[in-house]
């Protein structure tokens, strides 16, 4: 960024900022009060205490105003509030991960004004008046291989990666918890639009600066816990790491409904071949199971990467899972991160046994009596035993039976490196139970979900995420005779209507 466009910026910002305040100013808190009353005393209490009558189920908690402590805020260390600003941003947008919402097309301008208002009379921590300075941010960095590089060392130096990992993707050999002792994860860093306190690279250099407090993340502008003082400028250089990290292949694309199998001559070897990097990838969300006893709120895995690629006679599925934790039942590391009774990390690939000729599907919670489902699952076993599989028809929750893997050629094998589960399963296209086993027809749109359970969380049973019903759909490679039968249909019309058009003008002579 050359200085004009430096001095033009901050010129922008500056405006933005003053119409920002100006509005603040204008907020009233008895309508403010009004609003929060319709909307936001469930959570956060009738008193802002954060003890409404959905915050039990809710993890993170919702906010306490009455102590006026918040996570994420652009104004200085110097000042233990945010700035009006940074109130607003979060009614305005929502916090990714949390139960906030974003309240942008529900509330008007004025009314997310009138709450930051109230919020602020809901405890004496604030100065009335005042609106804290921002930040000091020095000049932003442009990033380059050279600035990304540094960041990169950076971040190991002031050790980020305890928490984040090396890779950055959140797997902590740390149990992390706010001061209030709610459990709290680290962020992975691969998924920026997860940033509760936004995605800009100013968001991200004020959250380096000044730490997320009431939790372990530390300020790093500052000299304490022993995490060390990064200047302005290496903080830049860190931003500009933690940007580089942004997989789009874990992002959801909305309106994305199918998976894409892709036709190869032979299928990958294993979940690391580099022969998937060529298979097309979908990711779908994960959200809790809430439907069956025994229901389920807090989730830590929020997302399935997968990938499809099949043969003549077999298909392979790679799901990728971002989990913090390996959890390996017996192990004492694992043991150790667990907050509840540790359980087997698992998956599960869910398909109707009959596919459906209509657009019906059986019932996304294990099908039912009348449209089983074909389920193939994997777990991580325990310690000194190996990984588990098995091939499952299911005609409800709780009625299952397992089928004959070794006539299905159904197989599976995982593998876990810095904070992701790779899980490849294989299975042919046809197997001899044609009534409860799915037939995977290529081109033909099947229904396919998922399912994850994250065993350190104590996910386990009904006790898990999933998503709902998606496609399948496995896509013949296109061939040279492909092409060909449209050119031969071409000419054919083509030379057809030349040989009308010649008879045509011989019977007019």
């Amino acid at each position: 960024m050359t200085r004009a466009a430096g001095r033009a910026l901050a010129a922008a910002l500056i405006v933005a900022l003053a119409a920002g305040q100006a509005m603040a100013a204008q907020g009233n808190a008895q309508n403010g009060k009004k609003v929060y009353e319709r909307k936001c005393w469930w959570c956060h209490g009738k008193s802002g205490e954060a003890d409404g009558p959905g915050a039990a189920f809710m993890i993170p908690p919702p906010r306490d105003f009455s102590l006026g402590v918040y996570k994420y805020k652009t104004s200085g260390a110097e000042s233990p509030v945010p700035r009006d600003e940074d109130l607003f941003s979060i009614i305005t947008n929502g916090m990714p991960g949390t139960s906030m919402p974003s309240w942008k097309e529900v509330l008007n301008e004025q009314e997310r004004w009138d709450l930051v208002s109230y919020i602020k009379a809901l405890t004496d921590m604030f100065e009335e008046g005042k609106n804290p300075p921002a930040i000091a941010i020095g000049e932003r960095i442009s990033s380059s291989p050279e600035s990304i590089e540094k960041g990169k060392k950076l971040f190991v130096e002031a050790k980020c990666v305890e928490c984040h990992g090396q890779a950055g993707r959140g797997d902590t050999m740390k149990k992390l918890k706010e001061d209030g002792g709610a459990r709290v994860w680290p962020r992975n860093l691969w998924k920026p639009w997860t940033f509760r306190g936004g995605v800009e690279a100013e968001n991200i250099f004020a959250r380096i600066s000044n730490g997320i407090p009431n939790t372990p993340m530390p300020a790093h502008a500052a000299d304490k816990t022993g995490c060390g003082k990064l200047s302005v400028e290496d903080r830049w250089h860190v931003v500009n790491y933690v940007m580089s990290l942004a997989d789009p292949d874990r992002q959801v694309k909305e309106g994305a409904t199918v998976v894409p199998g892709a036709q190869v001559d032979a299928l990958p070897k294993d979940e690391n071949d580099p022969a998937w990097d060529e298979i097309p990838s979908a990711a779908f969300r994960l959200v809790p199971q809430i439907i069956q006893k025994e229901r389920f709120f807090i989730p830590a895995n929020d997302l399935i990467v997968v990938k499809v690629a099949f043969t003549a006679d077999k298909v392979a599925f790679l799901l990728l899972v971002d989990d913090r934790t390996k959890s390996i039942v017996g192990d004492s590391t694992a043991e150790g991160l667990a907050w509840d009774e540790l359980k087997p990390d698992a998956v599960a690939i869910q398909t109707p046994a009959t596919v459906p000729e209509s657009s019906e599907k059986p019932y996304f919670g294990h099908g039912d009596g009348s449209h089983p489902v074909t389920m193939m699952y994997w777990a991580s076993g325990a310690a000194g035993q190996p990984d588990t599989s098995k091939l499952l028809t299911a005609s409800g929750a709780g009625a299952r039976t397992e089928g004959d893997a070794g006539a299905a050629g159904f197989a599976s094998h995982a593998s876990y490196h810095e904070g992701t589960w790779k899980i490849m399963m294989t299975r042919k296209l046809t197997t001899p139970n044609k009534d409860k086993e799915t037939q995977f027809e290529i081109g033909r749109f099947i229904p396919i979900a998922f399912a994850n359970w994250d065993g350190s969380n104590g996910e386990g049973g009904s006790k898990h995420t999933m998503t709902t019903w998606y496609w399948l759909l496995l896509k013949p490679a296109t061939g040279s005779e492909v092409a060909l039968y449209p050119a031969l249909v071409f000419a054919l019309l083509v030379g057809g209507q030349f040989a009308f058009s010649i008879i045509g003008r011989r019977k007019k002579r």
